[in-house]
């Protein structure tokens, strides 16, 4: 059994949905008189707005939601066709009605008018109820502040004005020139179907039936008077009774006719609201893709783009604004135009997609990676082509590939890496043996070199076992104040740098914990890592390397030049690691691929160790990071990590206002 949606007809009804079937036929048609939330908007903001395209999101408020309706237009064009436009189905009737009684009116006016010219003129207290009855009629279709008050709770009462104003008086109006016009040439009772009529598509069954009972009720008194009066008893009653009977058939009709309608309008309101979410889910999911997503007819119009394609298309800092606009009339979007009228023209585009290169006035050049996808229309009556693109920086799409290529040269690495591990340790206890018996300085020489490349391979492969696919590393809580000033020691000692004013490492660490999440040993391999690199191409001299280890401050925005709208502050704290050394620049086409592996300026080198490094501070939260520092007495190269911090000690605050009471020097 299928259950119904949860939009009445005439607004929302219960929260939850309730089957047709279950529900009596009075309190479904009951059910969906209820004022209609697009029919108040509207009331309230005087804008008119129709309730499809409220029901269509468009009355959200916000930039956003505006946004999002610009550029879903041509959703709303087939909402406003389903659901006709005017406010709710009930104010549609009840206007339908008022407008059916004013002509009513103003044609009983004409007949009695009429009549008078051909010399069968009406009393005059005929023609004053009938222009009384015309004005009446007239002025409550014509000014809508007289139908404010109407509504379907309002028309389910017999007490309320709206009732009465209309259905009430039509009853009162006809059955008195039904029964006192009596010489008349109009058949006043036949008028009558207009209340029963009203009262069975705008009331409740109940109402209505009564409604028709009152009407059939002044049909048999008017025949009972006459038959006093000397008329034919059984021509009249008879007469009477058909009458009444045809208002019951009337309202019976009317009321499950308009019940019916009510049925339909309301799945059809059910069916939008429907629409209207799953446009506004995937509206959601496409706004948040890395990939660029837009949506263009055969004119080059586009009619709907996420923020990554507008970042695409835009000009470096320029932004492009909103859908819809126009891709004809930009030099730079020349390319794009023409892939897509080839596209419209062909009927289809490589499943791999092509390249198209974009050339600003600014010389900003963007080489895009266009895919294409078409709506094809079934039925000339049915919406136009259109195209999606999917639009994506083409360095994207080869940043993604080499990480592809680079995750499937770690899992071959590590695969040979363990191959390679049993042999090494095979040739390793092999040399130390003929090392004990070498006593000829050659023979001993050659020992040396094997053991030296032997132990240069188990790094490597230990290398690439740390940062191959699927190895895990707990983090744990430790205190980097403790471990980097215990590390610079150890590095210092195994160097031979003796301690003093000499001393070409400078460590300064705070003297409070500074807890952070991270692996002991990993932490120990990527600090020196970066310690044996910044002495390998430092200047040497006194304090020309410089390890700084402390709490990021938080940012504390400028009064004078604060943002009317400034982010939200970052919650997790941080510790920043820096690693300094005087001397020459980086050069940019070695700075490109600093953290790639397997590149190295040294013909022994590995090309693992920033690399590794990087893979280890990604592996615990962390991230590591080059930059180039231009002061003129001190320049040099510093490579920094932040860590995140899980608790430091309340004397942070006092740290971070003197740093150098707190420094510690490896000597120390």
């Amino acid at each position: 059994m299928s259950a119904e949606p949860a939009q009445s007809w005439f607004g929302p009804g219960d929260d939850r949905p309730k089957a047709l079937s279950k529900k009596r036929s009075d309190d479904s048609v009951q059910a969906l008189w209820d004022p209609d939330p697009s029919e108040e908007l509207a009331a309230e903001s005087g804008l008119g707005e129709d309730a499809a395209a409220i029901a269509a999101g468009r009355a959200e408020a916000g930039p956003a939601a505006s946004e999002s309706a610009a550029e879903s237009q041509f959703f709303f064009q087939q909402a406003r066709r389903l659901v006709n436009s005017g406010g709710s189905a009930f104010a549609r009737l009840y206007r339908a009605f008022l407008g059916a009684r004013a002509a009513l009116g103003l044609a009983l006016v004409a007949t009695q008018v009429i009549g008078g010219f051909l010399g069968a003129p009406a009393p005059e207290w005929t023609l004053v109820v009938c222009v009384l009855y015309g004005v009446q009629a007239m002025v409550l279709w014509l000014w809508p502040p007289l139908q404010k008050g109407a509504s379907a709770r309002s028309m389910a009462r017999v007490s309320s004005p709206p009732w009465w104003t209309s259905i009430g008086l039509d009853l009162l109006v006809f059955g008195v020139l039904h029964a006192f016009d009596r010489g008349a040439n109009v058949n006043y009772g036949a008028m009558l179907v207009m209340p029963v009529l009203m009262a069975g598509v705008l009331t409740p069954r109940l109402l209505a039936l009564a409604t028709a009972a009152c009407a059939a009720l002044l049909m048999l008194g008017v025949a009972g008077w006459a038959v006093l009066a000397g008329a034919d008893v059984g021509l009249r009653m008879t007469q009477a009774g058909l009458v009444g009977s045809g208002f019951f058939v009337i309202s019976l009709l009317a009321s499950e006719l308009a019940s019916r309608l009510a049925k339909e309008e309301r799945a059809a309101r059910g069916s939008m609201e429907f629409a209207r979410q799953q446009a506004q889910l995937n509206r959601l999911v496409i706004d948040e893709m890395q990939e660029g997503v837009m949506v263009v007819d055969r004119r080059g119009r586009v009619r709907a783009a996420n923020p990554a394609s507008r970042a695409l298309l835009a000009d470096g800092a320029a932004a492009v604004r909103s859908a819809p606009f126009q891709l004809r009339g930009v030099k730079a979007w020349h390319p794009l135009v023409q892939a897509v009228e080839q596209a419209f023209a062909d009927g289809a585009w490589p499943e791999g997609g092509r390249d198209v290169d974009l050339a600003f006035d600014s010389g900003l050049q963007r080489s895009l990676r266009l895919r294409m996808r078409f709506t094809r229309r079934r039925a000339p009556d049915t919406s136009e082509d259109l195209c999606v693109l999917f639009v994506e920086d083409k360095r994207r799409v080869q940043a993604r590939i080499q990480q592809d290529k680079l995750a499937a040269m770690g899992r071959v690495s590590a695969g040979i890496a363990h191959e390679i591990r049993n042999p090494l340790a095979a040739i390793d206890q092999a040399n130390a043996l003929l090392s004990e018996d070498a006593v000829e300085p050659r023979v001993q020489q050659l020992t040396r070199m094997v053991a030296s490349n032997v132990q240069r391979l188990k790094r490597i492969v230990d290398d690439v076992l740390e940062v191959a696919p699927g190895a895990v590393s707990a983090a744990v809580p430790l205190d980097a104040a403790a471990l980097v000033n215990e590390i610079c020691l150890e590095w210092a000692r195994t160097n031979q740098l003796a301690p003093g004013p000499s001393d070409p490492l400078s460590c300064s660490v705070p003297l409070h914990p500074l807890i952070v999440a991270f692996d002991p040993e990993h932490l120990r391999r990527v600090l020196v890592n970066l310690l044996d690199n910044a002495w390998r191409h430092a200047e040497r001299g006194p304090g020309c390397m410089q390890v700084l280890l402390e709490q990021e401050a938080e940012p504390v925005p400028d009064a004078a030049h604060k943002p009317s709208r400034a982010p939200a502050p970052d919650p997790q704290p941080w510790v920043r690691l820096s690693v300094f050394n005087l001397g020459p620049a980086i050069p940019p086409d070695v700075e490109r691929h600093l953290f790639e592996p397997f590149f190295s300026t040294r013909s022994r080198g590995s090309g693992l160790g920033l690399y590794i490094c990087r893979e280890l501070c990604e592996r615990y939260g962390a991230s590591i990071d080059y930059q180039r520092r231009h002061d003129p007495a001190r320049a040099g190269n510093e490579f920094s990590l932040r860590l995140r911090l899980l608790a430091a000690s309340s004397a942070a605050s006092s740290a971070a206002s003197a740093p150098a009471a707190l420094g510690r020097h490896p000597s120390n």
